[in-house]
């Protein structure tokens, strides 16, 4: 007892400075509060927020205004709601989205298109893509008009599948999936139904493709393995105590990186809010810390349970290069929606997954600006963490307590700091494309001689929102040690991941990691 408060008393006095990571404000007004975001192959990140909040802090371009009389708020909108920020240069240029996007779901398809589905009133059964470009490019929006989805899709999340195909689940008032492109309209889910309490706690479920080509469904507190080829579950978990971890309660989710044979799965689920806050609109009922950890791959799976150093609602997981986990933004206390949550949560977290039950979480630098509700994070091939959005308001409020955020900021991790430049790799030569099984070499150059592996990673470009990453994962390759070349340069001969289950095709951020430093990501197009 004494060693845990002399523990605690060390932490509340650590200053910023003595705390790991470092925080960047990247650009203060982008614009729009990004409530939906996607890092693209062109170092670009698309920001997406929804149509119906009157004037945004961004113009479109001149005659290129949205003109809708179902519109409350807005018949003629000049605004963007969309933008295109780019990575190197902190630009910012408008996207033209004509359907509402309000808690729509989106997934990168194998080409590198960015899907994006659903939404409320006009978006409802919207399908919409982006062909990425540079910076200096055209593309945008492009809302399909031959195509729709056979259910309206609001709070639903996306997956792609190992084939390319992506799989649409759930929503509100739709306990139900189907397929893009489109199968045979919408199949019944019940289990989304059976989940469903008075506050909902089913939305936007955390769905993650396993190795075995299954799915891991988890809604509210329980979670099934999904057969997408049969549209079958074949198999119940144990539920995960805490309460609700599911929109409108949300926590968030991660699956571990993939790694040795690919057998083994792992799912952790942090946080959430207490059942009832959300009914009962209280914004100072005390958010929960604990997470579960479950071996979804086990023949007989149970959660192993541990506690965040705080409670936390609304947080973000994103998966790093190196294995571990940053938790990032959200509350202490409330729930999910509007004018709903307190206490913002300004400290990340590391969760370290290789140490021991109780040594697995690590308290970061915090930032400054909360981020709450609406708000988003994702990994950047430099290795940092871009974190932006947050308007827990139904328009624009730069008044509040808690104003709507323009501004975008980057975190980072501990593996950025000066002192591990030397050991930092940087990736000289790899193949813009691999093939399944394909075996490849990876040229990398290092200051410091290099001790011991240097891992090449694999990590998806996620579409980020509500507090979940869809399509998040990481694929540590199958490596032999690195070998001396000229200079300071080694070869890795590397193995691609061996099928669509264990990485499904498309364009992912490739990281050499040395010593637990990532070099700068390489995008590299995994294909069938």
């Amino acid at each position: 007892m004494e060693l845990l408060i002399l523990s605690m008393f060390t932490f509340f006095f650590l200053s910023r400075a003595q705390l790991p990571g470092t925080w960047d404000l990247l650009v203060p007004n982008a614009g729009i509060s990004s409530m939906h975001t996607a890092v693209t192959r062109f170092n670009t990140v698309v920001l997406l927020d929804r149509t119906n909040t009157g004037p945004s802090r961004k113009m479109l371009r001149k005659g290129h205004c949205r003109l809708d009389p179902h519109d409350a708020v807005l018949k003629r909108d000049c605004y963007a709601h969309s933008v295109l920020f780019d990575i190197q240069t902190n630009q910012i240029r408008p996207l033209m989205i004509l359907t509402d996007t309000w808690c729509s779901s989106g997934q990168f398809l194998h080409d590198g298109t960015l899907l994006q589905t659903g939404g409320d009133l006009d978006g409802f059964k919207k399908i919409r893509k982006l062909d990425p470009c540079d910076f200096n490019g055209s593309c945008d929006w492009v809302e399909l008009d031959d195509v729709e989805l056979s259910e309206g899709r609001w709070y639903s999340s996306n997956q792609i599948l190992p084939d390319g195909s992506v799989i649409i689940i759930g929503g509100r008032g739709a306990n139900t999936v189907e397929y893009y492109p489109p199968r045979n309209g919408v199949v019944l889910f019940p289990f989304l139904a059976d989940v469903e309490d008075k506050q909902m706690d089913n939305l936007y479920p955390y769905v993650h493709l396993l190795p075995n080509g299954k799915l891991f469904v988890f809604a509210n507190n329980k979670a099934v393995l999904f057969d997408h080829e049969t549209n079958e579950v074949v198999k119940g978990y144990p539920p995960l105590d805490g309460g609700p971890r599911n929109y409108p309660s949300a926590g968030s989710s991660v699956m571990l990186a993939l790694e040795g044979d690919y057998s083994t799965a792992v799912i952790v689920v942090c946080g959430g809010a207490q059942y009832g806050a959300f009914i009962e609109r209280s914004t100072d009922t005390p958010a929960h810390g604990s997470c579960g950890r479950i071996v979804a791959t086990s023949l007989d799976p149970i959660w192993e349970m541990e506690d965040m150093p705080f409670g936390r609602i609304m947080g973000d997981m994103v998966m790093l290069p190196t294995g571990d986990v940053l938790v990032i933004n959200g509350a202490q206390a409330g729930t999910q929606g509007f004018e709903m949550a307190s206490n913002p949560c300004l400290y990340p977290l590391l969760y370290r997954p290789d140490q021991p039950v109780g040594l697995r979480f690590m308290t970061l630098n915090p930032g400054t600006v909360p981020r709450l509700y609406h708000s988003t994070a994702n990994l950047l091939p430099d290795g940092r963490v871009m974190v932006a959005g947050s308007n827990p308001h139904h328009i624009y409020n730069f008044k509040a307590e808690f104003p709507t955020e323009l501004r975008i900021e980057a975190f980072s991790p501990e593996y950025l700091s000066p002192d591990r430049a030397n050991i930092r790799p940087v990736i000289e030569e790899i193949p813009d494309t691999v093939s399944f099984g394909e075996a490849f070499n990876v040229m990398v150059s290092v200051t410091l001689p290099v001790v011991g592996l240097v891992e090449v990673n694999f990590a998806s470009a996620p579409f980020s929102t509500h507090s979940f990453s869809q399509g998040q994962r990481l694929v540590k390759l199958t490596i032999t040690p690195s070998v001396p070349a000229s200079g300071n340069q080694y070869k890795v001969e590397c193995k691609a991941p061996p099928n669509g289950a264990v990485a499904p095709p498309g364009y992912y951020m490739v990281f050499a990691v040395n010593q637990g430093v990532p070099s700068v990501a390489r995008w590299v197009h995994l294909v069938a």
